[in-house]
């Protein structure tokens, strides 16, 4: 019976540790080893871990450059730079498609519009927009930046997993079409949010003070990942590949500009 248990574990455990590095080969350009074992339904639930990840390791680089003396523009730029090369431009094609979809007035012709790999240039211009607002707000963060970071990229990849979980996938088949068969409801959006919600609180381990960004990282980080997914959905009545990459993006970029009156060095 012991050794059953034993054994049951070592299979779960092998299972999960495979479904992480599955997310991470799905939702990153990190080398990793090629493996035939790597498990990939399911993976969405590990989406906000992997947004902290990302977050991690962009924080990192800016802490370096930082070190390195390089302007804070500058840093800025590199960081949102090595951000699209960390994810493979992953969810900015995701941006630009659901631009252009969305710019067609015909509801009908707007996922056929999406499915063309041509980037036209409402795509063009919102894969701009959304660059400069990440640049512009990530200058005026003077603080806690590498935690900016994180909490920006783990609650845009949670509002993917609201978008998956709570509305429907448009598309028989497609790159989220076997996301929205894994997903449980409501176990991977919660607990989600509650890995979120304690990132959040990392402020108050160094400063009891800092009640008021922790809140705003909590409920406003929520909150915009949470309209945006529901935003798209009212626009196209569902949801697809594209925009999974779109929720991700927008709740990134707003949630950055959120933050700037109160993480500014002024």
């Amino acid at each position: 019976m012991k050794r059953f248990g034993v054994g049951l574990l070592l299979r779960q455990g092998r299972t999960i540790w495979f479904s992480l590095l599955g997310a991470i080969t799905f939702y990153t350009s990190i080398p990793l080893p090629a493996h035939s074992s790597l498990e990939f339904d399911g993976i969405a639930r590990w989406a906000p871990s992997i947004g902290l990840l990302i977050g991690g390791i962009m924080g990192l680089a800016d802490i370096a450059l930082q070190h390195l003396g390089v302007p804070v523009l500058t840093r800025s730029a590199l960081v949102v730079a090595s951000w699209i090369a960390l994810t493979g431009g992953l969810h900015l094609d995701g941006v630009m498609d659901t631009a252009d979809g969305l710019a067609v007035g015909d509801r009908q012709r707007r996922l056929e519009v999406m499915a063309d790999s041509a980037t036209g240039a409402f795509g063009a211009m919102a894969a701009i927009a959304l660059l400069l607002l990440k640049t512009a707000a990530l200058t005026d963060i003077g603080i806690y930046r590498w935690l900016a970071l994180m909490v920006a990229a783990g609650w845009g990849r949670w509002g993917q997993v609201v978008a998956i979980a709570l509305y429907p996938y448009l598309k028989p088949t497609g790159k989220g079409a076997f996301h929205k068969k894994a997903i449980r409801v409501p176990q991977d959006i919660l607990w989600g949010a509650l890995l979120l919600l304690a990132v959040c609180g990392l402020p108050l381990l160094w400063d009891k003070s800092s009640s008021g960004i922790s809140l705003a990282m909590a409920i406003g980080g929520g909150a915009i990942a949470f309209f945006t997914s529901a935003w798209f959905n009212r626009q196209l009545g569902g949801h697809t590949g594209d925009t999974y990459g779109a929720v991700v993006e927008w709740t990134e970029a707003l949630f950055l500009c959120l933050l700037t009156p109160l993480l500014s060095s002024n």
